[in-house]
């Protein structure tokens, strides 16, 4: 059976629209982007989607669950469900408290915010994923900001991005899978490409931390003694080399908590039944984030259903006259679905197939185009406020911490975005035979 052929429609992007505007808005107005829960914002252009397309109203519900119900929304949820367990149990056991005055007593106090953007990238490039990195260490860092001089803004920064340079560049990453699938190129050579892009950015980055450390020389006392024990952060270390062996995100995550369970039972930090119990505060303090990725996917296939994604797709294209705006052309595409969407992951799958066709029609470089879709998306991915990684940076900080002061030291993802764009206009291009793959 045909499918069904999409018409591109201005209007259909409406809902997506009402969810920003509604979303930021509310935010600026309160100076509070908390002051209205983001998934209310989305269930208000839902709301506007139902009543502005034509569909009958059991058609948009059946569109609304299937988006909902998308394996990559749902496998995104789950994941966040094992996380927030591991974060919570993780920090009962007093294992947060342990890495927090390990790494006061080791690292000197100079050199924290580029051992937290160190570490981030570490992790994340190892666990494949930035929500991961940032739900394991921003209790971390929260602590780090409470124990000395630093600034959680600063450490706040180093973290998001540390977190989306791993993920960036991690090779079981799900936008790297997405990324070289969609351009046909192999996930080393991607890499290879990547690493020409993002160390100058991290490189750039390391040096202004640096910079940004110096005056905290001396601010913490070299008399604190710090209390800790090393067993304590076994759990971390289980999870980081699961990650690296290649092991499966919900069997690692599993384990990770199951271990964190047993050590905290051990050491008698909690009873067999108080650790359920926190496993499931755990569940609920991800409730927030569960709901923006369900209900968000349910949005975009509505929106997608009635034109507004193919309204995106076809526009961008109209644009294109060379190889530079070509390139452009992918950065705005996978740019755009990812501010209407914000899951990078699913960005560059809906927007892998045009990028294709526009890589092909002007012969670029497959594995550069496959680090373009993805490096954007994961730089708009780390500065949107509505995301999974600033909310949950944002929700760790528990109101000591706000968007616009986050983004001031995001250094790496501003570097990134300049460096890319640099890369893209000032960088020659080859003869178009020698382009073709």
């Amino acid at each position: 059976m045909a499918e069904l052929k999409i018409t591109p429609k201005f209007s259909a992007l409406i809902p997506l629209f009402v969810f920003v505007f509604t979303f930021l808005g509310v935010g600026i107005y309160q100076n509070d982007f908390y002051a209205l829960p983001a998934p209310i914002a989305v269930i208000v252009g839902i709301v506007v989607a139902f009543i502005l397309f034509r569909q009958s109203i059991n058609e948009k519900i059946d569109i609304l669950l299937k988006g909902c119900g998308d394996d990559k929304i749902l496998t995104m949820c789950l994941i966040y469900l094992l996380a927030g367990a591991f974060a919570a149990i993780t920090n009962a056991t007093g294992s947060v408290d342990a890495i927090v005055n390990m790494g006061l007593d080791y690292i000197a106090i100079e050199y924290i915010y580029v051992g937290i953007f160190v570490i981030a990238g570490f992790l994340s490039v190892s666990t494949g994923t930035s929500v991961g990195a940032i739900v394991s260490l921003a209790p971390i860092v929260v602590g780090f900001a409470a124990s000395s001089d630093a600034e959680l803004a600063i450490l706040s920064g180093a973290l998001l991005g540390g977190s989306m340079f791993g993920d960036n560049l991690s090779v079981i990453s799900d936008t790297t899978i997405a990324a070289t699938q969609s351009l046909g190129t192999k996930m080393s050579d991607k890499f290879k490409q990547n690493i020409k892009i993002a160390v100058p950015a991290a490189v750039g980055t390391l040096v202004i931390l640096i910079y940004q450390g110096i005056d905290l020389t001396g601010a913490a006392a070299n008399t604190t003694d710090y209390n800790y024990e090393v067993i304590k952060i076994l759990p971390y270390i289980l999870v980081i080399a699961l990650s690296i062996v290649g092991l499966n995100v919900f069997i690692t995550l599993f384990l990770g908590v199951i271990a964190a369970g047993i050590l905290g039972i051990g050491y008698g930090d909690f009873t067999l039944i108080e650790s359920t119990k926190i496993a499931y505060e755990g569940f609920t303090n991800m409730t927030e984030i569960f709901l923006l990725s369900l209900l968000t996917g349910g949005l975009a296939a509505l929106v997608a259903s009635n034109g507004g994604i193919e309204f995106i797709l076809v526009t961008i294209k109209k644009l294109i006259k060379n190889k530079k705006t070509a390139q452009l052309g992918i950065a705005a595409l996978v740019s755009s679905i990812n501010m209407a969407i914000a899951n990078n992951t699913v960005s560059i799958i809906i927007a892998g197939p045009i990028a294709k066709t526009i890589n092909d029609e002007y012969h670029l470089d497959n594995k550069k185009t496959a680090s373009i879709l993805d490096i954007f998306a994961c730089i708009i991915q780390g500065l949107l406020p509505y995301g999974a990684q600033v909310l949950m940076i944002l929700s760790f900080a528990k109101g000591t911490l706000n968007y616009l002061d986050l983004m001031a030291n995001t250094w790496y993802l501003l570097l990134l975005l300049l460096y890319t764009l640099l890369f893209i206009l000032l960088k020659p291009f080859r003869n178009a035979k020698s382009q073709r793959s």
